[in-house]
């Protein structure tokens, strides 16, 4: 038992860790995107994707490397900037880092309750890809009939809940299930999507708030 902890413990940490690694390299990356033109942004949010779904691939044959998750984090992190400023544009500073700080303590209390309770959450699957092809549809929707106020909320706080619940069922699986050194990276990876589309929504629930006040 002690050693199955112990050996826990070292993989958590080194999620964690990788986690922490990513965030440093994604903000290195939205800094950079300010210094972008928007076109640039637009192309390399279609690398950021395209890398995204060549990780899926690669993971099923061999484990992805930090490396890839640390270049696709830079890659990604200065696609965001442009909506991200989009944002302070519109709402300014204040509210996204406010919106910033609402989802790093979702996602840490998440983690906290996934990592710590004895309940198995990864019941949540099915419902959370459900709930992620609801968001896609209604993303594309939305590209041709803009969301009412109300319908904004709605799909906002829809992806809150769907990206909360990521949060709990990769933590969560990853502490009932195990988890090798390998399989760090693409954890590391999922957990960092995770925290990126809670901010976006977060973000986007925060610019629908502040624009009905005015």
């Amino acid at each position: 038992m002690q050693t199955y902890v112990m050996t826990r413990n070292h993989v958590m940490s080194r999620v964690f860790f990788g986690l922490f690694l990513s965030l440093l390299t994604g903000s290195a990356g939205v800094y950079a995107g300010s210094y972008m033109p928007p076109a640039v942004s637009g192309i390399l949010l279609l690398v950021g994707l395209v890398m995204l779904v060549a990780a899926m691939f690669i993971q099923r044959r061999r484990a992805v490397g930090m490396p890839f998750v640390l270049a696709f984090t830079f890659v990604f992190g200065a696609a965001l900037w442009q909506p991200i400023n989009f944002y302070l544009v519109n709402i300014g500073p204040a509210p996204v880092v406010k919106a910033l700080a609402v989802s790093a303590a979702a996602f840490l209390v998440a983690a906290a309750v996934a990592s710590r309770s004895s309940f198995d959450f990864t019941f949540l699957g099915g419902f959370l890809f459900i709930g992620l092809l609801a968001l896609l549809i209604m993303g594309l929707v939305s590209l041709f009939l803009p969301f009412s106020s109300t319908m904004g909320l709605v799909y906002s706080v829809l992806g809150i809940a769907v990206f909360v619940g990521y949060v709990l069922f990769d933590v969560n699986r990853m502490v009932h299930l195990g988890l090798s050194d390998e399989m760090v990276p693409w954890v590391v990876l999922s957990l960092y999507v995770d925290f990126v589309n809670l901010f976006l929504f977060v973000l986007r629930l925060f610019g629908i708030l502040q624009s009905d006040r005015r």
